[in-house]
């Protein structure tokens, strides 16, 4: 007799990087776009922030989970004490660019993450920006995709940086579902 599958877990995040960790841990979940508007104030420490972001998107979906888990996700680029949210348009994406060229960054969604940036000419800044992948992301740029030819090194988690830490994922599911969603 085979247990009976698990309630699928409640996104607040219509995330196709967050879905795409989901299917491939084979965690069963519903997508619900989150009610929540990030506003990120300066001087504000990032790990503070990111989990702000995440619970207020999990609260704005709440009352649809009918007792599920609700999961809300932020992540953030924090480079010498600034955190790089989402850039506003090309010029504020070339910006950050250029800010994290030669650097090492740190994405904290209560995991930390560092990737180091090879060192960017105004051509990799420009050739980037116009791809427009940098739209909506934390930091202005996408791991997964071209911005991975940015990236020289990376220390921890990959998915962390992709947009959902799946260790830590994976870790919370066997310690509060233990089995439920074959982890644990």
């Amino acid at each position: 007799m085979s247990a009976p599958p698990a309630p699928p877990l409640l996104l607040a995040s219509t995330s196709p990087q967050r879905r795409n960790i989901l299917e491939q841990l084979g965690v069963p979940f519903d997508i619900v776009a989150p009610d929540y508007e990030e506003h990120d104030q300066p001087g504000v420490d990032a790990v503070e922030l990111v989990k702000a972001h995440a619970l207020g998107k999990a609260r704005s979906v709440a009352d649809q989970a009918d007792g599920r888990p609700v999961l809300g996700v932020d992540t953030a680029v924090v480079l010498g004490g600034r955190v790089y949210g989402k850039p506003a348009n090309a010029e504020a994406a070339a910006e950050m660019s250029r800010g994290v060229s030669s650097r090492k960054v740190t994405l904290v969604d209560h995991v930390a993450t560092s990737v180091t940036f090879r060192e960017l000419t105004p051509r990799d800044i420009a050739v980037y920006v116009a791809s427009d992948e940098w739209q909506g992301r934390a930091g202005a740029y996408a791991i997964q995709g071209l911005g991975a030819a940015l990236v020289q090194s990376i220390e921890g988690d990959y998915l962390n940086v992709v947009g959902l830490p799946a260790a830590l994922l994976v870790s919370v599911l066997a310690e509060r579902f233990a089995g439920v969603y074959g982890f644990g």
